[in-house]
Order: structure tokens, then sequence, then C-alpha cells
């Protein structure tokens, strides 16, 4: 009777043990089940942690390319800086160099107003010297070489359409028996647009004059064209020499 008790708890025990390990090995599956989703979690995370360590090392790689971009900026930015820096120096100079020219264009300027006030003096006096020279030389010269015999000769104003007329030297002569009036224009060099200019001015002047224009040019030199426009136009060229 004790033997059968005995034996009727150890197969109580065992099944007991029976349940526990069932219920072990149930929780063990359910451990491993949850394992396994922890290892493919796992994996997952460090998938994304290696592509999160790849774009970390590309930004760090673009980092590097900004930062050399940057630093060559900044050189150039050096750079440019130094050329203003010439630029303003020689613009400096520049300045300086124009300021000098501009106050020497002044010196200039006054010598040269100067200078041709004096000239505008000497031109009167030579231009005056000239005139009593043709006056005194004219006469003799009409006499001998064209036949033209008158006394005197001054300045004379004439009015023609309106406006003064001035002739240099005038005078009123006989040649060959009749009454001519000689017209005379001084100038230091003697071209063939004086001569032209004087004939037209005689011309015009004729219905004022007692006779015959005759017009004489005097100076100190005269052009080959006044020569030819002489002989053209019929005027009369005299040089301070008297030839």
């Amino acid at each position: 009777m004790a033997a059968e008790q005995r034996v009727d708890r150890l197969e109580q025990a065992l099944v007991a043990l029976a349940e526990a390990q069932a219920r072990t090995e149930r929780a063990l599956a359910v451990l491993t089940g949850r394992t396994d989703r922890v290892e493919v979690a796992l994996a997952r995370s460090e998938e994304r942690l290696d592509r999160v360590e790849a774009a970390l090392a590309r930004l760090a790689e673009a980092q590097a390319r900004t930062e050399e971009r940057l630093d060559r900026v900044e050189a150039a930015l050096a750079r440019l800086a130094e050329a203003q820096a010439r630029t303003e120096e020689r613009l400096d100079r520049v300045e300086a160099a124009l300021a000098r020219l501009a106050d020497a264009q002044a010196r200039t300027e006054s010598v040269v107003q100067e200078l041709a006030r004096q000239v505008g003096r000497l031109s009167e006096t030579v231009g005056f010297a000239l005139e009593d020279l043709a006056r005194e030389v004219s006469p003799a010269y009409l006499a001998r070489h064209y036949g033209i015999q008158v006394e005197a000769l001054e300045r004379r104003f004439f009015l023609l359409d309106g406006r003064e007329v001035e002739v240099d030297f005038y005078g009123v002569g006989r040649r060959d028996g009749e009454t001519v009036a000689v017209l005379g224009e001084v100038r230091s060099r003697i071209y063939g647009r004086d001569v032209e200019a004087a004939i037209r001015e005689a011309r015009a002047l004729a219905p004022q004059l007692p006779g015959a224009p005759v017009t004489v040019l005097f100076g100190f030199v005269i052009h080959p064209s006044a020569r030819e426009a002489a002989d053209r136009l019929g005027a009369i060229l005299i040089t301070s020499s008297g030839r």
C-alpha cells in the first residue's frame, strides 16, 4: 500500500515535471522567436548605421572640398585685394601726374597768352613799319616799271555795302594820260588768295574811284601762287626790297 502511494506520487511528480518542461519549451520557443526578431532588427539597424556612416563620410568629403574651395576663394580675394591696392596706388600716381600736367598747362597757357600779346604788339609795329615802307617805295617803283605817276600814298577808308573797308595805301595818279587809282595791300607774306581778295575788293570799289583801279600788293615774301594770280588778274606785286 505504501509502495503504491509512492509510485503514485512519483507519477504525479513526473507529470508535473513534464508539464513544467512543456511550459519551459514553450517559453524558450517564444524567447527564440523574440531573439530572431531582435537579430533581424539589429541587422537592419547595422545596415542603417552603415548607410549613416557612409553618408557621414560623404558629408566629410564634401566639407573638405568646401573648405578647400573656401581656401581658394580666400586666396583669390587676397590677390584681388593686393591688385586693388596696386591699382589705387597707380591711380594716385596718375592723379598726381595729371595735377602736375594741369599746373604745367596753366603755366604754358599763361606764357602763350603773354607771347601772343607780345607778338600782337610786334605785328602791329612791323605792320605799321611795313606800310610806311610801302608808301615810300611804291611810288618810285610804279613810275619806273609801270609808268604810273602818283605823288603820295596814304591810308584810306571806304564804305562798301554798309561796311567800312580799309585800304593800306591809296593814291590818285596818271598813266598814259589817264587817271588811275592805286589801291595797295600790305602783307608780310603774299599768297595767291591775297591777290584774288585784293582784286575783288578793288573791283567792288571801282564805282567810287576817280579812275581805273590799279591793285598793288606789297610784302616781305611773295609766294609763287601770288605771282601766278597777279599775272592772271593784272595785279602788281612789290617786295620790301623794291623788286
